[in-house]
């Protein structure tokens, strides 16, 4: 390992990003987008049941398509990432998913909607998204310096989560005002305000890197990024640490709602105003994890965050009817707190060790690894909760997920405070 201590007061003085114009381009037309987005996972459901009477079998289809892609496409992704410009990519994403969602309305309008459709806006928006992800992650380090990428990275996951505190709500709101498909209308425009923000960005972007003779073949560009992941001796830790914290938290998760209704007997509107709790500690986490890495330590933040911030989400379990209820809201703050804190922590960890010309088949290989396990981690909940009971379930996710911070912990960066980028990747290309 190359990974050196810094000074704790790395980064003292500099400029603000609010004061970062490009930055705040991207963050703001970001955040827009963000919110935006909250509503077709709301209304293209809805639509399915209230304008096509669609099945139960249907509906989760509808809802398992968008997430597939992250499994079909992430790796290509990677390659595509890395060998054109991003900025041109990501502004190409937005105006596409407009144009997808927008048919929606569209057909709607002239009374030719069917679920054929909407399956295929789920999965064509959800593909692109995967690419305009994966592009964005390898983007941020392009617009900020190093010594600002956990704050930059901070402010966009304090968005995510804030989107997903508001998002649900608002889309609730929106699709009982004007219906589904008039709302995705919203969605639509949400997609042009971003690329318009992206097209205003001015910051130069260093040209993908080329080698030298005939370009390497796609499928073994795909197999490079993976084998940066699993080589490196701390980033194969930190994606085993990702992974088991989606699939253990994910089993309990999955169970969140028969929780509430069947064990604490809440009706849908106080479950709803107890779980906008959990995006809420998410917001907090965004919002402190560049301080929290200043005082703690850029490298222990990593393994701290899972194994000692989540700690208090040990109180969901221990929810009953009456005042204790209030427990459940609790634990998911704590959790989400902490998730975030870890997120920004090994996200600008991976930004700064990963060569330029491999971050995005380096971002697309770890997405496709931690999120493979939700859907297992959602199946096996399921089996858990059958077998054991709800409240055992619970206590095996979190329980789970907050150890998955061992895997970090038993790793070269114990010891460290800080991490530095390394060599090869501060001097690459």
């Amino acid at each position: 390992m190359t990974e050196t201590e810094t000074e704790s007061a790395a980064g003292a003085g500099r400029p603000s990003l609010l004061r970062h114009r490009d930055f705040m381009l991207l963050w703001s037309g970001q955040t827009i987008s963000e919110a935006g987005s909250m509503i077709t996972p709301f209304a293209l459901p809805f639509l399915a049941v209230t304008a096509l009477n669609a099945s139960n079998f249907q509906v989760g289809l509808l809802t398992a398509l968008g997430s597939l892609a992250f499994l079909l496409v992430a790796l290509p992704a990677g390659v595509v990432v890395d060998r054109v410009a991003r900025h041109r990519l990501m502004m190409w994403c937005d105006v596409l998913r407009a144009a997808v969602v927008a048919t929606v309305p569209v057909a709607w309008y002239l009374g030719s909607l069917t679920l054929t459709q909407l399956c295929a806006v789920a999965l064509v928006t959800g593909s692109l998204t995967v690419f305009f992800d994966v592009a964005y992650q390898s983007y941020v380090p392009v617009l900020v310096d190093k010594d600002a990428l956990i704050d930059a990275n901070g402010k966009l996951g304090t968005t995510g989560a804030a989107a997903a505190t508001l998002g649900p709500t608002v889309a609730g709101v929106l699709v009982a005002a004007i219906g589904g498909a008039r709302a995705l209308a919203a969605d639509a425009l949400s997609f042009l305000v971003s690329a318009a923000s992206l097209f205003l960005i001015r910051t130069p972007e260093p040209k993908p890197a080329r080698p030298d003779g005939p370009r390497p073949p796609f499928r073994k560009q795909m197999g490079e990024g993976l084998g940066f992941v699993v080589r490196h001796p701390v980033l194969r830790r930190i994606v085993a640490c990702t992974g088991t914290v989606n699939l253990f938290s994910h089993m309990a998760s999955a169970m969140e709602m028969p929780f509430l209704v069947r064990e604490l007997g809440l009706s849908a509107g106080q479950a709803g105003l107890l779980l906008a709790l959990g995006p809420v500690g998410g917001v907090l986490g965004g919002l402190l994890a560049s301080r929290l890495a200043r005082t703690i330590g850029s490298a222990r933040i990593i393994w701290l965050a899972p194994l000692l911030l989540g700690l208090p989400s040990y109180l969901a379990p221990l929810a009953y009817p009456g005042w204790r209820v209030v427990l459940y809201g609790i634990g998911w703050f704590a959790f989400t707190f902490g998730a975030i804190v870890y997120n920004t922590a090994q996200v600008t960890y991976r930004q700064q060790i990963c060569p330029p010309e491999l971050l995005g088949r380096m971002n697309a290989a770890v997405r496709w690894i931690v999120w493979g396990t939700i859907p297992l981690g959602a199946l096996l909940g399921g089996a858990l909760a059958t077998w054991l009971g709800l409240r055992p379930t619970l206590w095996i996710g979190l329980v789970g997920a907050s150890l998955g911070g061992l895997w970090v912990l038993f790793s070269p960066l114990r010891g460290l405070r800080d991490v530095a980028p390394e060599p090869a990747a501060a001097t690459a290309g």
